[in-house]
């Protein structure tokens, strides 16, 4: 049952997790603004163009700025959050009734593990749900542009690679698909002037590419009992597929930062998943993120609860240092299992292994 000491805490945490939290995305995106203001301004385009573009742009922007900063303003709100009732002399009336400092800070720690979970959700539903926009450049924030076509290959072996991509109607210009000769019987080669990918209507990574005035007209010695490609008329062909999607073969090399975390076990999965080592960093660091962010607040809360009488602000340097030494750590892991020095579990569990006892035993070892 929550108490009015923890009814009191909790509203303090929360007050301080909004300014902290409009205060940094804020800060995000003024500074990133203005560094690259001219990219929004270029080809002589009316203000209010400009000014659609960077609402657009910052729109979808700030679910990942959030995912980026969630741990260090959670960090921050708790913080602030104990300095204050410290400066105030509200602990003190408190610890000499016989109520400990992990009771007091109980709540709080309740509320940052209730913001960690937000972030996982922001992670997992929301920024998956809008990667499309979150991969686009700056001078086209709605995803509309044409872009260039990256190479792939289906899990059967047939290879596609292309010119340009139109995403607003799907079609690639110039795509050259390559059959292999385990499924034709023969090595083939089809290219379409125009390729429109149609996506499965029940919502699957598969669909069919609707291949429009190919080179040659007519295939030859393929084997109809494959069922994979179907003759529509001379010179227009349906390919089915259940990989190489539109998005497969346009979407940014750095796409699976965006993915969801089933989605990254899926592509693991795959026998012929480029960046192996990265997905699987990433893998594990999704897993192992929200016990990062419990470790980071208990640190976060130790270095201020080790010394009540020390200045808030010079608190809150301490507490910045040792994020960005904990940050860094992890990067750094990161790194070591992106190039395969070491096993993707080991670089994503690093930083708790390093971090964690000794958190626990600064927390343990607080004022009571």
């Amino acid at each position: 049952m929550l108490t009015i000491i923890d009814r009191q805490m909790l509203a303090a945490f929360f007050k301080a997790y909004i300014v902290c939290l409009v205060s940094m995305l804020s800060l995000y995106v003024v500074v990133d603004l203005f560094t690259n203001l001219d990219d929004f301004t270029g080809k002589n385009k009316p203000w209010q163009k400009v000014a659609i573009d960077i609402a657009a742009f910052y729109g979808y922007r700030l679910s990942q700025i959030f995912d980026r900063l969630c741990e260090a303003i959670v960090l921050l709100a708790a913080m602030f959050t104990i300095a204050w009732t410290q400066r105030n002399n509200e602990l003190v009336p408190l610890l000499s009734c016989g109520v400990s400092i992990h009771r007091v800070v109980a709540p709080v720690l309740a509320g940052a593990c209730a913001l960690l979970c937000l972030a996982v959700f922001n992670q997992e539903v929301v920024v998956p749900l809008i990667s499309d926009k979150l991969m686009s450049e700056k001078d086209d924030p709605h995803a509309v542009n044409i872009v260039q076509v990256r190479s792939g290959y289906e899990p059967n072996g047939i290879h596609f690679e292309g010119d340009k991509a139109d995403r607003t109607s799907r079609a690639v210009s110039n795509l050259r698909v390559t059959v292999p000769e385990s499924l034709a019987g023969n090595l083939i080669h089809i290219t379409a002037k125009t390729a429109i990918f149609h996506p499965d209507p029940e919502g699957g990574r598969g669909g069919k590419w609707e291949l429009l005035q190919t080179i040659p007209k007519e295939v030859e010695g393929w084997d109809r009992e494959t069922q994979l490609i179907e003759a529509v008329d001379t010179g227009r062909y349906l390919l089915h597929v259940r990989e190489v999607g539109f998005d497969a073969i346009t979407r940014n090399p750095n796409w699976f930062g965006f993915a969801s975390t089933i989605r990254l076990f899926q592509e693991m999965q795959r026998p012929d998943a480029s960046r192996a080592p990265s997905l699987a960093v990433l893998f594990h660091s999704r897993l192992v993120r929200p016990l990062i962010g419990v470790v980071l607040v208990m640190l976060g809360l130790s270095v201020i609860l080790r010394d009540q009488n020390r200045n808030i602000f010079i608190s809150a340097g301490i507490c910045l240092v040792l994020c960005c030494l904990f940050f860094g750590a992890g990067y750094s892991a990161k790194m070591l299992g992106d190039n395969d020095f070491i096993h993707p579990a080991l670089a994503a569990w690093m930083p708790v292994m390093v971090f964690g006892p000794y958190a626990l035993v600064l927390f343990d070892a607080a004022h009571t």
